[in-house]
């Protein structure tokens, strides 16, 4: 498959094509605007001309035309090579048998000077081929009255130009536009050029740290981007923190699972070695397996948290809180305990389902586990600074006997049992701790004001 084009060669080509476009339609409305321009002045000068024949000519006292002897330009009166033609068609024309008169310039020449037209305004028209060339022609009717007794002339004068004068002039205004949109046209694609690259340079740079950060010359992209990209190198450096903290959460994870089964393990072999009678073998085989299902079971907990998401849908808390509750109402159904949510309905938590289930899962089995009668959820969004996607703070308060101040950060510890009459392996909370810390949170456990017991708030999202 062909290299796709990149955004610079790809935005380049899209302006390129824009900019000839416009061009070319500047062009287009420029030529025809200096044409009608040149055309207009064209009439003018001719109007200009004929009003000059007119002002120049006179009557006999017969009523007879006398046309001027001088036109008011000397190519009129030049025979050959002239380019301007006059001619007069009328009745009484003094000196002319057919009722006609051409200027030097026009004699022996065929030119469309013959239709006499009725009184009224100018009429233009041109170019019209006739065998001297293209001419544009202004030719007006006119009623002559010398101020006799005789009825008022009739006449038609007639004034024309050759063409190519005028195509000469558009010729050089094309070439010298063509020249001028030309240059303009390499001198803009150039500055455009250089305005994506300057403009196109904070993803590039992008790319750059990127490819720093796979090689491990940094540890992140940093924030010196315009705004339009903060929200995506911010996202970037999210999701490379979060592969970075799951890849060290697996390690840490085999790491102490290989550190946790070595005691197990060297327990049964100073067993084998000793040579101990089958029974108390037995025993103790089956003391360190269980164990070791222990750790286990408890690593793989760890292992299976997922930790922050940046692209990961947002979860409803509500019915996965009531899935968690109703399963331990039937637990712990002797006592009878009551779990009432304050849930806002705009809170959702931004990760894994089984996550969500850990978090919620310990934390409600030991307020159920401590409670007398009752247990409190109330969970709400939080907000977060920089635009950032809303966090999450829910807590879980019972009405036990609650934890102590200087017992807290103790009973956290991986291992630890509150009350080691009450049957568990400790190792709820220590999960808990390390969900929250997977998703840039804090657990701060304290006593609940509501129902005195213990209180223990997560928030999730705050770093």
């Amino acid at each position: 498959m062909a290299r796709p084009l990149s955004l610079q060669a790809r935005s380049l080509a899209a302006a390129g094509f824009v900019l000839a476009a416009f061009l070319a339609l500047a062009f287009i409305a420029l030529d025809r605007a200096f044409y009608e321009a040149a055309e207009s002045s064209l009439r003018e000068r001719l109007q200009g001309y004929m009003y000059a024949y007119l002002a120049g000519s006179d009557t006999t006292r017969a009523g007879a035309l006398i046309p001027p002897e001088v036109g008011p330009d000397p190519r009129f009166d030049r025979p050959s090579q002239s380019g301007l033609y006059a001619g007069i068609v009328g009745a009484k024309i003094l000196g002319s048998k057919d009722g006609s008169w051409r200027s030097p310039s026009a004699v022996g020449r065929e030119l469309p000077f013959t239709e006499p037209l009725p009184r009224g305004p100018a009429q233009f028209r041109g170019p019209v081929e006739t065998p001297a060339g293209d001419l544009f022609v202004l030719a007006q009717g006119v009623d002559w009255n010398s101020g006799g007794k005789s009825d008022a002339l009739h006449l038609t004068f007639y004034v024309g130009e050759d063409g190519d004068a005028l195509r000469a002039q558009i010729d050089v205004f094309r070439r010298t536009l063509l020249t001028w949109l030309g240059v303009l046209g390499v001198a803009l694609l150039l500055l455009l050029l250089a305005v994506l690259r300057w403009s196109l340079a904070p993803l590039r740079r992008v790319s750059t740290d990127l490819v720093r950060v796979e090689r491990g010359m940094q540890e992140h992209l940093g924030n010196q981007y315009p705004v339009e990209l903060s929200g995506l190198t911010t996202s970037l450096d999210s999701f490379i923190e979060a592969e970075r903290d799951r890849v060290k959460r697996y390690r840490n994870t085999l790491s102490d699972l290989a550190h946790s089964l070595k005691t197990p393990l060297a327990v049964m072999r100073s067993q084998l070695e000793t040579g101990s009678d089958g029974e108390s073998l037995r025993w103790t085989v089956l003391e360190q397996v269980g164990r070791m299902d222990e750790i286990v079971a408890y690593q793989l907990s760890r292992a299976a948290t997922s930790g922050h998401q940046t692209f990961a849908a947002p979860l409803l808390i509500e019915p996965y809180a009531e899935e968690i509750v109703r399963s331990l109402e039937k637990v712990y159904a002797g006592k009878s305990v009551l779990c009432e949510f304050e849930i806002d309905p705009a809170a959702r938590f931004h990760g894994d389902q089984g996550d969500l289930m850990e978090l919620f899962g310990n934390l409600l089995e030991n307020a159920f586990k401590w409670a007398r009668r009752r247990v409190l959820l109330d969970a709400r969004p939080l907000a977060t600074a920089g635009g950032r996607r809303a966090g999450l703070e829910f807590s879980v308060e019972d009405d036990g006997p609650g934890i102590p101040d200087d017992k807290v950060e103790h009973l956290l510890q991986r291992g630890v049992r509150g009350d080691e009459r009450v049957q568990g392996h400790g190792i709820g909370l220590a999960i808990v701790q390390d969900i929250v810390r997977a998703y840039r949170g804090e657990l701060v456990v304290d006593r609940s004001p509501t129902l005195g017991g213990a209180r223990f708030v997560t928030r999730l999202g705050v770093r």
